[in-house]
């Protein structure tokens, strides 16, 4: 399979790439991203070999459709990584929170959070083709809570690959800050900054195509790559579960093959809600995508009106930190496939300069035949964490999102919903405290206490052991900083 580019060729760069050169140099021709060529098609053939298929499986399966080039001894290595998930059967379990809601837990991995679903693996493949080539790399992160601590999770200690993280400094919560900031693996270097994520990942998008930066890694003899979701390599990861989940509900008995269902996905930089969508294109039998976001809710206004408009906006801080993202880079790809290269790059510059862009009224009739969204305000988030308690179900602020989206969404209330839980509750205790006992504990640990007593749960050992750990990232900097800082870590 071929990747091409979703604002068109400038003529200096090939036409189309693989897979591996994308996954190594994701930003293409006027400030684009990679996209493939062509999706795979699975009929109900595909769905039904996999019925009682595990999860590996099913992702060798839908890797091998899009021909990726990469070793098939290197894809198993990488897929093996789901092994050290909580139920190495089971990485992703889908629980039935009502009779027409169920939850698929995508945070059962090392860092408790989704991130975990990708980038375990793609951290594998990347560090394969680095050393294959024997080409060193920079990898870049940007992160609002849930990426930076996954990347460093998967890259740390690999060979050929340093890591560069960025991350808002105040603006994720404490448990994230600490995975972050106790990593001391020595090619790993996590940067705070003074702004928040669109700062973080407007720097990183500046880094990737900086003339100046690139020259400056040449030098060092080393390349630049990001572990983003502008990385396909991220997206590919992310198509996997989301037919996994589905054919968990058929094996539960909640639906028959072919049955279609809703997609429910709380969404920041959109990555898990296109993985949804090429999941859809490829035949998955889905009604409706359902984009659930919190105050920041700049997806909402875009699948509603057709505007997307960042003029005089800013990010508002809410108890969802990992979604307080206004820009977020996976529309591009929505774009491109819907509306192709040059439509997309008209847009899309279009919001770099200006802030805004609007779909005109046949553009946004495509959208809406796909997508559906709401927000969720954190008085409203809280309500729901409190009323799924009350029914057995324990969640984080961000999936609680989408029970907002749940409730006003669906047009058809005989389709069951598929709601993404990204991240474990012990990310987010303090919230979740707050919303079960109305006690505000001053210190995330008191917080998780009070919820392992309260719900009867264990905190889980990758969580606990966090608060032991010495500080070893104290690096905390302007934004006008970033580029020197990562060159003298260099």
């Amino acid at each position: 399979m071929k990747f091409i580019e979703t604002r068109g060729n400038d003529g200096q760069r090939p036409t189309s790439i693989t897979f591996s050169q994308a996954i190594l140099s994701p930003m293409s021709s006027f400030g684009g991203i990679y996209s493939p060529e062509s999706l795979p098609a699975f009929d109900e053939a595909f769905f039904q070999a996999h019925i009682d298929s595990g999860y590996k499986t099913l992702a060798r399966d839908v890797l091998s459709a899009f021909e990726v080039d990469i070793d098939q001894n290197v894809i198993d290595e990488a897929l093996n990584l789901y092994d050290e998930f909580d139920d190495p059967n089971n990485p992703v379990p889908v629980v039935k929170v009502y009779d027409d809601l169920y939850v698929s837990e995508l945070y059962h991995g090392p860092t408790r959070a989704f991130k975990d679903m990708a980038l375990q693996p793609f951290g594998k493949v990347l560090s394969a083709v680095a050393q294959e080539r024997d080409e060193n790399y920079l990898i870049l992160a940007a992160t609002s809570g849930d990426t930076g601590p996954a990347a460093l999770e998967t890259f740390k200690n690999r060979d050929k690959v340093q890591v560069a993280c960025l991350y808002p400094d105040g603006g994720t919560s404490d448990v994230q800050r600490l995975q972050m900031v106790t990593e001391d693996a020595a090619n790993l270097k996590v940067i705070g900054i003074h702004g928040d994520f669109d700062d973080a990942q407007s720097a990183l998008k500046t880094l990737l195509v900086s003339d100046k930066f690139n020259a400056a890694l040449k030098e060092k003899n080393i390349s630049l790559s990001a572990a983003n979701s502008v990385n396909f390599g991220r997206i590919i990861f992310q198509t996997i579960y989301h037919v996994y989940s589905y054919l968990e509900l058929v094996r539960q008995g909640a639906i028959v093959l072919g049955e279609q269902v809703y997609l429910n996905v709380p969404s920041g930089n959109f990555g898990n809600a296109l993985g949804g969508y090429y999941a859809y294109k490829m035949g998955l039998p889905v009604k409706q995508i359902h984009i659930a976001s919190n105050s920041n809710n700049v997806l909402t206004k875009f699948i509603t009106t057709g505007k997307y408009d960042l003029r005089g906006a800013s990010v508002i801080p809410t108890t969802s930190p990992a979604m307080d993202i206004l820009k977020s880079s996976n529309i591009e790809r929505i774009l491109f496939d819907l509306f192709g290269a040059e439509r997309t790059k008209e847009l899309m510059l279009q919001l770099d300069q200006e802030k805004h862009y609007e779909l005109n009224a046949a553009e946004l009739q495509q959208v809406q035949a796909i997508f559906a969204a709401d927000f969720c305000t954190d008085a409203e988030g809280l309500d729901y964490i409190k009323q799924a308690f009350e029914v057995g179900y324990l969640m984080c602020p961000h999936t609680a999102t989408c029970f907002k989206a749940y409730d006003t969404c669906r047009e058809d209330k005989s389709v069951k919903t598929i709601a993404y839980s990204t991240a474990e509750w012990t990310k987010f205790s303090p919230v979740i405290a707050y919303a079960l006992t109305g006690d505000k504990p001053e210190h995330d640990i008191d917080a998780l206490e009070l919820i392992a007593t309260k719900a009867q749960v264990a905190i889980p050992q990758q969580i606990a052991s966090l608060f032991a750990k010495p500080i070893t990232q104290t690096t905390v900097i302007d934004k006008a900083d970033i580029e020197k800082e990562i060159l003298d870590f260099l």
